[in-house]
């Protein structure tokens, strides 16, 4: 009687110790889940961290870049009838502006918001701030290489001008920090080009 009971008890100790185990194993299992849903979250939270004058100053910002680097081209198939100077500054310009609209257009995809502004679809550019014209671009295309120096010097001290108010107030009004980062560079270096530019013309 006495080791029927003993087994008895046996068997149920043996019982109980195996639930346990199976619930440790069940959380165990569920820790890369976890983990996952965190990392996941977290990557949300990070695409949500921006406010609406950051998506405004990437919008404006990237048509912007774009007609820099388009001058700039402009100017450089020019060829060796430009000065030297002013060819060397627009491959610095374009060398700058490039990775950066990358980098803006990533930003505006991870934000699910579209690369151009709706009120600015069909818009012509001079309508915004510091932007070329068309006719103004014209004027670039069909200067001689030295006249489009000139001119291209003056063109971009208007369109960086600009850039740097832009800038401005994205550092003191936007969000993300990456963005924020971005715009103090903008008016760093612009603000420099812009000083230079203008000694460029002086000289000349």
């Amino acid at each position: 009687m006495k080791t029927t009971t003993m087994r008895a008890l046996a068997a149920a100790a043996a019982l109980a110790i195996g639930l346990t185990l199976a619930g440790c194993s069940t959380n165990n299992t569920s820790s890369p889940e976890t983990s996952s849903s965190e990392s996941s979250s977290s990557k949300s939270t990070s695409a949500a961290s921006h406010n609406d004058q950051d998506v405004k100053f990437t919008q404006q910002m990237l048509p912007h870049h774009q007609q820099a680097i388009e001058m700039s081209d402009m100017l450089l198939a020019k060829g060796s009838g430009v000065q030297a100077d002013v060819g060397t500054l627009a491959k610095q310009i374009k060398a700058e502006q490039a990775p950066e609209i990358t980098e803006m257009t990533g930003w505006l995809k991870a934000w699910n918001k579209p690369t151009q502004m709706p009120s600015m679809s069909g818009m012509n550019h001079s309508a915004m701030s510091g932007m070329m014209s068309d006719s103004d671009m014209q004027d670039l295309q069909n200067a001689s290489p030295r006249e489009a120096g000139q001119l291209y010097l003056e063109q971009m001290i208007q369109h960086h001008t600009s850039a740097v108010d832009m800038a401005k107030t994205e550092v003191t009004k936007g969000k993300n920090a990456d963005a924020v980062a971005l715009a103090k560079s903008i008016v760093q270096s612009q603000t420099e080009q812009i000083t230079q530019m203008q000694d460029m013309l002086a000289s000349k």
